[in-house]
């Protein structure tokens, strides 16, 4: 496993880390077991950063992801969570938004009892433009200021922001003081936007965190989950580049992970599985050569829906 330092966080990442959200049944029913031991898997190939939520499966994730992590030395692994956005059972749609100093703090106690820990090496400000944005700038003053407070009580040790928005991203990265940064859906085979913050993040020393390699499930042999914005057409764009790939004895997650993956510029990319053949998989594909010519095929077959933004 190759390691790259996150920016001014000084954290020294595995290139590859794990998201958490599928260990909470994001996308599709898991076992329990299953989901522990792909963890296990994850710290056996080398990957030393996890990143979790309290709403990814309203709890679920960071239950589990505390059962894994259970007597594992807390040296051989970084961990973030997030704060502000509480997913209730019921999945995606039942969102509560909260960015005050108190809940901020509650959120961070409730979290640390689920995953075992009373340190963070990062915490993020989550989904910050859900609800219309009506949040955002709560977020951005109250939110950003309590995670500083928590820094300098030695509570975290990096402060971030999980978001969507590329415009919300530059006007972050330009206005305001960050650590790092959880970029999802915008370095992968359907979205390229990340490469545009990569001169300012550079610039100020933000560590960049690349999430959704896979596309929040566009970019598999499986397709997403029925909660993805993606209407018929986009869907069916997307299942013709899978099918080429299978055609060609390949298959689109391992491309899109490659692709992903392998800019040196970008630290760590997160990929979310809740199976361990799935974790020792996905580090062997991102240790291969990329097929140069299916790339270029299956870039081909995207087009109609490069860069295109959805609704989170």
């Amino acid at each position: 496993m190759e390691y790259r330092i996150l920016g001014k966080t000084g954290l020294r990442v595995s290139v590859l880390g794990m998201g958490a959200s599928a260990l909470g049944g994001v996308f599709h029913d898991v076992d329990e077991g299953e989901a522990i031991r792909a963890v296990h898997a994850a710290l056996d190939c080398g990957i030393n950063y996890f990143d979790v939520a309290p709403a990814y499966g309203a709890t679920r994730s960071e239950v589990v992801l505390g059962k894994a992590l259970h007597g594992i030395p807390r040296e051989r692994y970084f961990l973030s969570t997030k704060v502000g956005k509480y997913t209730a059972a019921g999945g995606y749609g039942r969102d509560t938004l909260d960015y005050s100093r108190t809940r901020i703090r509650e959120s961070l106690a409730e979290s640390s009892a689920r995953l075992g820990t009373d340190y963070f090496d990062i915490i993020h400000l989550h989904d910050i433009e859900y609800l219309g944005r009506r949040h955002t700038e709560w977020a951005l003053d109250e939110g950003l200021s309590s995670l500083w407070e928590l820094k300098r009580e030695g509570r975290i040790g990096a402060v971030s922001l999980g978001i969507y928005p590329l415009d919300l991203w530059h006007r972050i990265f330009s206005d305001y003081e960050v650590d790092a940064g959880l970029v999802h859906n915008h370095y992968c085979l359907n979205d390229t936007g990340l490469l545009g913050l990569l001169p300012i993040a550079r610039a100020k020393g933000i560590g960049i965190i690349n999430a959704s390699p896979f596309a929040s499930g566009l970019l598999t042999d499986r397709g997403p989950a029925d909660w993805h914005p993606a209407g018929p057409g986009d869907r069916e764009v997307f299942r013709k580049a899978a099918e080429f790939c299978l055609r060609e004895g390949s298959s689109i997650g391992k491309v899109a992970l490659q692709f992903s993956s392998r800019l040196p510029e970008i630290p760590t990319t997160l990929f979310s599985t809740s199976s361990p053949d799935s974790v020792r998989r996905n580090v062997r594909w991102h240790n291969e050569p990329i097929d140069e010519t299916l790339l270029s095929g299956v870039l081909e077959l995207l087009r109609p829906v490069m860069n295109k933004q959805w609704s989170y």
